[in-house]
């Protein structure tokens, strides 16, 4: 076999190779990351939340049966709390199909946590009617926060959860969402689309947000070519810190548009937020 066979038999292999990856392999998986994050701003014992976002449940691999083992994959964490940060539903994915929100809602009213489960609406909820997937969200039991707050009690300690309408399609009105706040208890702010970050007072802790999906792709060297978001790279991901501010974006567990994933795995995350 001649050097240029042998070298387009390996970009062949690589190629399919590649694509098994991002178009199968990758998008099946459910990986559960650990991650922690120091606050000053924090007081009394540190807090275990389980972060789901962007489930769109209906997008290829992302089945009601996916729904039980990211629900059962949750609860096995013991979170103390569990936050659900919009994109339940899903509308014109490749290889999807539409899943009706109560019947989303009626498999994660089986999440477990002390302190409860609480969501915001992703821009796909509001396309398809807000009303509606509230409605079929709270008679699971969760609670849907859309620029509100409550109080949570945790021991002898108590926090603020707020909800953050999405950047896209909601008011997204931070000023609304904090107003009933009366006192110096650390405030947790849970939101859709990271966007909205810049507009988050440093009175919150920490705000979590989804919506990227991570990018879905992310190639060495290059980065995450396409990630939803305004601000490109800068909020795709992880933990990032601005302006004495925390931010704390997960990719998702579905896909919207292509259903890939390479390099970005989809993740049911246990965030443990402690003092410094």
């Amino acid at each position: 076999m001649s050097w240029t066979k042998a070298l387009l038999a390996i970009l062949i292999f690589a190629g399919v190779f590649l694509a098994i990856w991002a178009f199968w392999w990758e998008p099946r998986r459910l990986v559960v990351r650990e991650s922690e994050i120091r606050l000053d701003c924090w007081r009394g014992r540190s807090l275990r939340i389980a972060v789901l976002s962007d489930l769109h449940i209906g997008s290829p691999f992302v089945g009601e049966t996916k729904l039980a083992q990211i629900v059962a994959t949750t609860n096995g964490g013991q979170p103390d709390l569990v936050v659900l940060l919009g994109d339940f539903v899903i509308q014109g994915v490749k290889g999807g199909h539409f899943v009706p929100p109560e019947k989303i809602a009626e498999g994660l009213s089986a999440l477990r946590a002390p302190l409860g489960v609480y969501a915001v609406l992703g821009n796909h909820d509001w396309w398809l009617d807000p009303v509606r997937v509230t409605r079929a969200l709270e008679s699971g039991g969760i609670v849907v926060l859309e620029d509100a707050a409550v109080p949570i009690n945790s021991g002898q300690h108590r926090f603020w959860l707020a909800g953050v309408s999405d950047f896209m399609e909601g008011k997204h009105d931070v000023r609304m969402a904090l107003s009933r706040i009366d006192d110096d208890a650390p405030v947790i702010v849970m939101t859709h689309n990271p966007d909205v970050f810049p507009l988050i007072p440093e009175r919150a802790c920490v705000t979590l947000a989804g919506h990227t999906h991570g990018g879905q792709v992310a190639f060495p060297f290059i980065g995450r070519p396409i990630v939803p978001s305004d601000y490109g790279q800068r909020y795709a991901i992880g933990h990032i810190q601005e302006q004495g501010k925390h931010l704390f974006v997960t990719s998702g567990v579905g896909t919207s548009i292509i259903p890939v994933r390479f390099r970005v795995a989809p993740e049911v995350v246990f965030l443990n937020l402690g003092g410094r």
